[in-house]
C-alpha cells in the first residue's frame, strides 16, 4: 500500500485526474492525502469534490482557508460572492447539501503514528505541541459540525485578531486564533504571534518576521508536517516539515509526494487555469 499527498488542488479537476493517472493511484490499496483547498479559483471545483468524496476512505483531506470560504458563503446566503471566486457551481448543484455536510465534516489535523506524517493545511504557532494542536483542532471541528455554532463561527472567522496564542483565549476570539493557525498561517514574528498579512515568499520577507516553521522553539518541531497553503514558497522539504502546495491554480504545477519512502515529488503542469496573482 502507498500513500500520496497531494497539495492544492483548487478547482484543477483535469490535473488532479493527470496526477492520480501519473502515480497509478488505485483506491482499493492505496492511500492519498489532500492538504486542503480542495476548492475556489479553479475552473472545477463542483468534481474534485464529488471525486474525493467518492473515494471514501481511501482519501483523507483536512480543510484549508478556501474550502472554509465556501461553508461560509453556503451558510449565509446574503455574503457577497468574490468576482474571482469560482463556487456557484458548487453552490447551485443538486448534490450541494450533501457535499457540503462531508465537507464540513473533515479535520483541521490528521496525525498518523505509524507513518511519522502530521497532515494540516496551513501552520501551527510555536506555543503548540501535537497534543495542543490536536485539542484545539477539535474545538473547531466540533464547532462547525454544530448546527448553531457553525454558522457563527464561519461568520466570524474572517480577521487577523488575536495574533498571539494564550490558553485563556475564549468564544469565537480563540476559535479564530485557531482556525486562522491552521489555514492561514505562513509567517510568525520573532516573538512568536502571528503575522498574517505577508504572503511572499521567505527571501521577500520584511526584517522581524520568519517562516511559520522557523520560529525559535516550536514546539512542533520532533513532527513531519505535510502542508499546502503557500504557493510563493513553492516545495519546501526541511525544517520538518514537507510544503507542498507548487501553485498549480496560478498556472504552475500539482505536487504529489509519497510519504511512506524518501519523499520524491512527481509534478504535472496546470492545463486548466491561467490566474497569475495568488490571494489568501
Amino acid at each position: 500500500m502507498a500513500t500520496y499527498a497531494i497539495g492544492d488542488i483548487q478547482g484543477c479537476f483535469q490535473e488532479f485526474e493527470q496526477i492520480l493517472d501519473r502515480l497509478r493511484f488505485d483506491p482499493s490499496q492505496d492511500r492519498l492525502w489532500l492538504v486542503g483547498d480542495l476548492v475556489n479559483r479553479g475552473p472545477r471545483s463542483l468534481e474534485v469534490l464529488r471525486k474525493v468524496r467518492a473515494l471514501g476512505k481511501a482519501a483523507t483531506t483536512v480543510l484549508g482557508n478556501h474550502d472554509l470560504h465556501l461553508l461560509a458563503l453556503a451558510s449565509s446566503p446574503t455574503r457577497p460572492v468574490k468576482a474571482e471566486d469560482s463556487l456557484i457551481p458548487v453552490l447551485t448543484a443538486p448534490d450541494r447539501a450533501e457535499l457540503l455536510d462531508w465537507l464540513r465534516r473533515q479535520p483541521l489535523l490528521h496525525h498518523d503514528a505509524g507513518l511519522g506524517c502530521t497532515m494540516i493545511h496551513a501552520g501551527l504557532p510555536p506555543q503548540w505541541d501535537l497534543a495542543t494542536a490536536r485539542a484545539c483542532a477539535d474545538e473547531v471541528e466540533t464547532a462547525l459540525r454544530d448546527a448553531d455554532q457553525g454558522p457563527a463561527l464561519l461568520a466570524a472567522m474572517y480577521g487577523n485578531q488575536p495574533d498571539r496564542w494564550s490558553p485563556g483565549l475564549q468564544g469565537m476570539n480563540r476559535l479564530r486564533f485557531i482556525t486562522n493557525c491552521f489555514t492561514r498561517l505562513r509567517y510568525c514574528r520573532t516573538d512568536g504571534s502571528l503575522e498574517l498579512k505577508f504572503k511572499g515568499p521567505p527571501d521577500a520577507a520584511p526584517p522581524g518576521i520568519m517562516p511559520w516553521f522557523r520560529t525559535p522553539g516550536r514546539r512542533s518541531r520532533e513532527l513531519r508536517i505535510v502542508c499546502g497553503h503557500w504557493s510563493a514558497l513553492g516545495y519546501h522539504e526541511g525544517d520538518g516539515v514537507l510544503s507542498i502546495d507548487t501553485g498549480c491554480v496560478w498556472g504552475q504545477r500539482l505536487c504529489a509526494v509519497r510519504l511512506d519512502r524518501p519523499a520524491v515529488p512527481t509534478f504535472v503542469p496546470c492545463v486548466s487555469s491561467g490566474l497569475s496573482i495568488s490571494d489568501d
